[in-house]
């Protein structure tokens, strides 16, 4: 079988045989599926970290960040390393440096060496990218598809399946005995991925370009930072716009670095194809609205009834409110190839959008009862699930089989973006909706914080549209 061509040389693709292909989907789902959730191990252990190690809750928070952080800055990175030669040994190393920072986090260390921990399993985030490059190398079109959007599916609900574990494990042995939960699962994606991951196809070549990551990293290192620093917002306004601008300048600078080299960290000119922009806008928007959502009800659901709402449910029982979340997500992905033979790809994003939007309508109307949050959540996890199955199509229509893994990367980058944002964007709302001398923010806030949300849907859905126009007017001039 050939592939693409790279430097005017046909690439050979090496398909795995039937019984090999067996075993590879599932490994490429499970590894995926590892790498989410152990990311995730930060949210619900925020308060346990806290307590356990005497610091603030705002410290405690950077157990979550740095993972996003580190797993911002290293998916391209990883992607660039995944479209050449040394796929194989790049998955390999990248699980061994998770497994150490999972045996961080379990050890009897300082709270330094825990954010030391949880910044190398956050790593393990950029791996995404480069299962679906294995997928799309190794099996059929058809059935590569398929799996491309169950990958991505299960890189979003692995939150759900995470939070309620480690909420448990907290509860019954600690802080440590939740994250020795992420070294149990991460040793045995190492050993799975060392069994079953094949070498990449002859001919391909990546070099990464170490300017355009350092620059990158910055840029990224201060929208992650600004995006969970609520209090500088709210206190110190005019530089959290400083550093927002030195932002958006060394993001510009990072593009006109790639722009230049002859070895790009993301191809951007790539990028600039009006499908992978539009995609890519949709992801980072709807990614917003998406994790604003999450963020609303899971916090709503913990809030004490002394507020005059809520439902003060411990930490575990409010990570039950996610399994909906996660069975739906994962039934939509299972269904979106099967729709996606009949209804184009963009549309179907755009249908999802509209799905989440009716999470945030019904969450907005309805939320005395716990039964109409696990309604909620279960509508936001079937939109998320039909969305994030959908993304890949829209972006790799468009692109190269040997950029698959760079493509797809640089999508990462921009949901872990948008989720950061709409996490911050969340707390921001709420904050302004507490009155002075009060914990906790008055109900109308969520009401506010559910509108702002369907606003971002309502711009995802449009951009969907968008796009489905544009490749309607393509396949039909």
């Amino acid at each position: 079988m050939t592939g693409q061509p790279v430097g005017g040389v046909a690439v050979k693709a090496f398909p795995v045989a039937r019984s090999e292909a067996r075993l590879l989907v599932p490994a490429l789902v499970f590894i995926a599926l590892v790498v989410a959730a152990v990311a995730s191990l930060g949210t619900p252990l925020i308060t346990s970290v806290a307590t356990s190690f005497h610091v603030s809750l705002g410290s405690a928070q950077w157990t979550l960040t740095v993972a996003l952080l580190s797993g911002a800055v290293a998916t391209p990175v990883l992607g660039r390393l995944g479209a050449g030669r040394h796929r194989r040994a790049t998955i390999l190393a990248t699980l061994a440096v998770v497994v150490a920072g999972s045996a961080l986090t379990v050890l009897p260390l300082p709270f330094a060496w825990l954010l030391a921990g949880r910044g190398a399993q956050g790593v393990g985030l950029g791996l995404t990218a480069l299962m679906m490059g294995v997928a799309r190398d190794h099996l059929p079109e058809e059935r590569s598809a398929a799996v491309i959007a169950l990958i991505s599916v299960v890189s979003i609900i692995g939150a759900g399946v995470g939070y309620p574990l480690a909420a448990l494990l907290a509860e019954l042995g600690g802080v440590r005995a939740a994250y020795g939960l992420g070294l149990v699962v991460t040793a045995a994606a190492l050993l799975t991925a060392w069994r079953s991951m094949p070498e990449a196809p002859e001919g391909r070549s990546a070099h990464v370009d170490v300017a355009g990551a350092v620059v990158l990293a910055a840029a990224l290192l201060l929208v992650l930072f600004l995006a969970g620093e609520r209090n500088l917002w709210s206190r110190h306004l005019a530089v959290a716009a400083g550093l927002a601008v030195v932002a958006v300048v060394l993001l510009c600078v990072w593009a006109v670095i790639e722009l230049r080299s002859t070895t790009p960290l993301v191809d951007v000119r790539a990028v600039r194809h009006p499908a992978v922009a539009g995609a890519n806008l949709a992801m980072f928007v709807g990614g917003i609205g998406m994790y604003l959502l999450l963020t609303l009800i899971t916090r709503y659901a913990q809030t004490p009834h002394g507020a005059g709402y809520g439902f003060g449910l411990t930490t575990f029982v409010a990570g039950l409110v996610l399994i909906p979340f996660s069975v739906l997500g994962f039934v939509a992905g299972k269904l979106t190839p099967r729709v996606r033979t009949r209804i184009a790809d963009p549309l179907v994003l755009a249908g999802s959008a509209v799905v989440v939007g009716g999470g945030f309508a019904l969450f907005a109307a309805a939320r005395s009862d716990l039964a109409e949050l696990f309604a909620a959540m279960g509508v936001l996890g079937f939109g998320v699930g039909g969305f994030s199955a959908a993304m890949p199509g829209v972006i790799l229509a468009v692109t190269p089989k040997s950029e698959t893994s760079s493509a797809m990367s640089f999508n990462y980058v921009v949901r872990s973006v948008g989720y950061s944002l709409g996490s911050a964007i969340g707390g921001l709302i709420l904050a302004a909706g507490t009155g002075p001398g009060h914990l906790f923010p008055d109900d109308s806030a969520y009401t506010t914080a559910a509108l702002v949300g369907i606003g971002a849907m309502v711009i995802t859905t449009l951009t969907g549209l968008a796009l489905a126009r544009r490749r309607s007017s393509e396949t039909n001039p």
